[in-house]
């Protein structure tokens, strides 16, 4: 292996003048044709006398990492090396300022990894965070080519539910909330030498916890270093937080032509349909990207774009329409293949996406984007403990970022479905931060946990509302999350081990006890994968629906979603390719990717129980008694999400509100027109149609068994709270005493008292 001397004498190094046979200490994923031999002719070979040794792994260097090495060193934050190594050798804080498709993404963690490598790894690998899982595999299999080093080994990636590192990985790239979680088992992060949170400017809860976490860490940690890489909007916000650290900014000037299209915005999907047309008829080469507001409409304007395109002249090329879903796992844009590039006429392809595609890396072969400017944003409130489905125009931060995915492109053309004073006066500088937004339930869990070893007091760039923490701590009360003195009990400690939502995870602690864990498991992966039925075509309704009806469970669609997966199983275990089972999801209409990784999630579910030594049931699935104990279980994590049927015609009104909300239609209540008078529901959105989502009907009774008293004590009066007290009327007086002592043992008479404790 070639020796590699201190930091110094490398970054002295960088400002010689290149050799042939570039000298660079860094990068190798192996390629069969690394080596290519030319029949023995070792001038074919290398263009130099001797093998370069890869430092990472021992190995020759391939031809293929200094054809990658030559492109790298066209990217703009290439120039900014040695000032970054030299900032990086004399500071514990660097933030990187730069725009998108500057490289800071990939080039950056390379350069750390030089860093680590020349100290001999004495403080750690590098670990470089990701707001989204799709970027963050992208980003490792772009690394670990541009290394010449094998994916998996040298440079790795850690996504929920998938971990796809060793413990010799240097380099690793990671989901924000995933480097949070391992927090918990090493609050010091004493794995790692250098921590890179990347995209900062997305402002996730779990980017915002980190930046404030990592405060006190960086002081108990003197020799770990921390880069920021952000947009040019962010750095005085983050300078002032940080106070006076050094800040390299990269310039990335590529010509792009910006139109903006006044009164596009009153009818964006017929201005769409005219751009892509007009686009395609002007025969210049190109993808297209269009940024649409929500999920629902990539789908209508898929299937539009779909209709229209039957009638475009052939002689134009094919156009392609790929819908880009948002929770959806897939390959971007593979390069153009022979045969593609001897056609005359290329596929030119339109991706329709949300914001959530704004951070995914793009193909070169992007040349307009099309931009509604307007996304639909989940804002939660607390008072009802529902998310709201706002529309707003996007920050200009993300308007410039959709500029950028054109910025690899000798020639590009934004197109802006709206004015340029639209731009300067609706637009926000940045995106509202997540944590002012969501739920934080699940992240005061962690930070009750964290709090164990002594980082719970966490100074927050973007401080949550009080409202909201409040909201969280209460919720975490009524869950048994909390002892008196407002820290984690020993059912908070045991949630926190469970990577779900807090409500989830008290359901699968609860199924310990009432003998269904297996059939609880099955439930918490498919509902935390995304969703299993397809996005359908025009016209496929009917058939899907007959299919879908095959599963259905009279129970509710918990166990109805038990019933596919068990179905799935089956097929898996019984088929000999997974091109058959690929086929039978395809003729059920259910989306294959996502049962794959419901069965990932469960396996990794199942391993955490058998890990903290949880009793686990034979599966009895089926039984009458079983059926019961899967509610009883459901019904311990989400007695905050009753509904009851106020009229008979499936109008469901909130126990805690007074939201009304009918089931979705992808419900089996919906499909057999059986609406049952009390559910318990997984998901609520006030939106144009108010939906609950995977329901399953329960008695007045079980509830009034399980829910704790002082929530019932708490809810607003109504005729659906007059209804429970009726029941409770009708128990038995020795098992109400019992049930009201037992209560009273856990906790004190009000909330309003406990969350004074905390």
């Amino acid at each position: 292996m070639v020796s590699v001397g201190c930091l110094s004498s490398l970054v002295d190094k960088m400002e010689e003048e290149e050799l042939e046979c570039p000298n660079s200490t860094s990068e190798k994923r192996y390629f069969p044709e690394s080596l290519d031999s030319s029949d023995g002719d070792e001038e074919g070979v290398l263009a130099c006398e001797d093998l370069e040794l890869n430092p990472f792994d021992g190995l020759p260097y391939s031809s293929r990492y200094y054809k990658l090495l030559k492109e790298r060193e066209e990217l703009p934050i290439w120039k900014e090396k040695y000032s970054f190594m030299e900032n990086l050798l004399q500071n514990q804080i660097v933030i990187i300022s730069g725009d998108a498709k500057c490289g800071k993404s990939s080039q950056v963690p390379q350069w750390c990894a030089e860093y680590c490598l020349s100290v001999h790894y004495q403080h750690g690998g590098v670990v470089c965070t990701q707001v989204r899982k799709q970027t963050a595999v992208q980003l490792a299999l772009r690394v670990a080519d541009e290394m010449d080093v094998n994916i998996g080994h040298e440079v790795g990636y850690v996504i929920p539910f998938e971990n796809c590192c060793t413990s010799e990985t240097i380099l690793r790239y990671c989901t924000d909330d995933m480097l949070q979680r391992e927090m918990m088992s090493s609050p010091f992060l004493g794995s790692y030498g250098v921590v890179i949170l990347d995209d900062v400017h997305e402002s996730s809860i779990a980017t915002d916890v980190l930046l404030g976490l990592l405060k006190d860490v960086l002081l108990a940690r003197p020799e770990l270093k921390l880069i920021i890489n952000c947009s040019p909007l962010l750095v005085s916000k983050l300078s002032s937080y940080y106070g006076n650290v050094p800040l390299i900014e990269v310039k990335n000037k590529h010509p792009v032509e910006v139109v903006y299209l006044s009164g596009a915005q009153k009818d964006s999907f017929q201005s769409i349909l005219r751009l892509i047309f007009e686009i395609h008829h002007s025969g210049e080469e190109g993808d297209i990207v269009v940024f649409l507001a929500c999920e629902q409409d990539i789908g209508k304007a898929y299937e539009i774009v779909c209709r229209e395109g039957t009638n475009l002249n052939p002689d134009l090329g094919e156009l392609v329409v790929v819908p880009l879903y948002p929770r959806e796992k897939c390959a971007l844009f593979k390069p153009m293949d022979e045969t593609e590039k001897k056609c005359q006429v290329y596929p030119r392809r339109v991706v329709l996406t949300t914001s959530s595609g704004e951070s995914l890396i793009w193909s070169s072969t992007v040349r307009f984007v099309i931009d509604v400017g307007v996304e639909r944003r989940r804002v939660y409130n607390p008072r009802i403990r529902a998310n709201s489905l706002v529309t707003q125009p996007i920050s200009q931060s993300q308007a410039e970022i959709r500029k950028q995915i054109l910025g690899a492109s000798s020639s590009g053309k934004l197109f802006c479905l709206y004015t340029e004073e639209f731009a300067s006066k609706d637009m926000r500088p940045l995106k509202p931060a997540e944590m002012q937004e969501a739920n934080l339930t699940s992240m005061v869990l962690f930070m009750k946990r964290i709090d164990i070893a002594g980082l719970g007091h966490c100074d927050f760039m973007n401080r949550p509302a009080p409202e909201s923490l409040m909201q969280a701590l209460e919720d975490l009360d009524y869950l048994a999350a909390l002892d008196n003195d407002g820290n984690l009990s020993e059912f908070g400690i045991i949630m926190s081990e469970f990577p779900l939502d807090p409500q989830l995870s008290k359901s699968i602690l609860a199924s310990c006890e009432f003998d269904c864990v297996d059939e609880m498991l099955t439930i918490a992966a498919m509902v935390t994968a995304p969703s299993c039925f397809l996005h359908l075509p025009h016209g496929a309704e009917a058939a899907a629906m007959t299919c879908w009806e095959t599963f259905l469970h009279p129970e509710g669609d918990h166990f109805t979603l038990i019933n596919i997966y068990k179905a799935y199983q089956d097929t898996s275990l019984n088929s000999t390719s997974e091109h058959c089972v690929e086929k039978w999801c395809h003729d059920h209409f259910l989306n294959s990717s996502a049962l794959r990784m419901a069965y990932v999630i469960r396996a990794e579910l199942l391993e955490i129980i058998k890990r903290i030594e949880l009793p686990y049931a034979e599966p009895a699935f089926g039984s009458k008694e079983n059926n019961l104990n899967i509610k009883k279980a459901l019904l311990s994590g989400y007695f905050m999400q009753i509904a009851r049927d106020v009229d008979g015609s499936g109008n469901y009104l909130m126990l805690t509100h007074k939201q009304v909300a009918q089931l979705h239609p992808l419900s089996g209540y919906s499909i057999t027109k059986k609406m049952p008078e009390w559910v318990l529901f997984h998901q609520f959105s006030i939106s144009e149609n108010n939906y609950i989502r995977v329901t399953s009907a329960i008695s007045p009774e079980l509830f009034m068994q399980l829910a704790p008293q002082y929530y019932f004590t708490n809810l607003p009066p109504s005729e659906s709270k007059d209804i429970l007290q009726q029941v409770v009327d009708h128990l038995s007086p020795i098992s109400t005493i019992k049930k009201e002592q037992k209560m009273c043992e856990k906790c004190p008479e009000t909330t309003e008292q406990r969350c004074t404790l905390q």
